[in-house]
């Protein structure tokens, strides 16, 4: 079970420095299309455990990820590439995909859910929306109280925590870095011995030899 950090700051337990009355979110009504050859997801996520949170207004943004990414079929090369090196693997859809579904067999895909997150973030250059979506991601996966907090120490912590008062869409890449890091040295071995990459594996190349 991951050890939950505390939070140095003056303010309260969980919430977002500089910031008070903050609305939390609602439901998450995202569909995607993909291949999902190997996942046995639903393509409609709900949030049961956050029912009783109040839901977000309407005109507010939401970094709610799909349950899977639009993708093609991955090829045999592709899948082979992904034992090559971790950059390998995670800079596809399909493989992000494929290593999503494989974290939430260990009860970890807020791992994977929040380095989407800070990707989508920097992509941003509207302040406005640089500081909403800053704050969301605060909730989703910074805040002690958040059911999808990630492991991150006490420095990336006390940084993010003075950083929320004015927010850049970098906020958070010291804390994307060490979940990185995180889901590199810890995850991405047991992935490559698991039976969900040895099987995508072994049908692709089995197509191809069919071929």
């Amino acid at each position: 079970m991951r050890k939950r950090q505390t939070c140095t700051g003056s303010d309260a337990p969980g919430s977002i420095p500089g910031q008070q009355g903050v609305e939390s979110r609602g439901s998450n009504n995202a569909c995607c299309f993909c291949w999902c050859c190997c996942c046995s997801c639903s393509c409609l996520t709900v949030r049961n455990q956050e029912d009783q949170r109040p839901p977000r207004a309407s005109h507010e943004l939401s970094t709610d990820t799909p349950t899977c990414e639009e993708s093609p079929t991955p090829t045999l090369e592709e899948v082979s590439a992904w034992a090559q090196s971790f950059d390998n693997l995670m800079v596809t859809p399909a493989g992000r995909n494929v290593f999503r579904e494989f974290l939430r067999t260990e009860f970890s895909e807020e791992n994977m859910l929040f380095w989407m997150a800070c990707e989508e973030l920097k992509k941003e250059a509207n302040k406005s929306i640089i500081e909403e979506k800053a704050r969301i991601i605060y909730e989703d996966y910074i805040s002690i109280l958040s059911p999808k907090e990630v492991s991150l120490d006490s420095r990336v912590r006390e940084v993010i925590n003075r950083n929320m008062v004015d927010p850049s869409q970098h906020i958070f890449d010291d804390a994307q870095l060490q979940i990185y890091t995180l889901m590199h040295r810890d995850s991405y071995p047991r992935f490559m011995n698991s039976a969900l990459y040895k099987d995508l594996l072994q049908s692709l190349s089995k197509k191809s030899v069919e071929a």
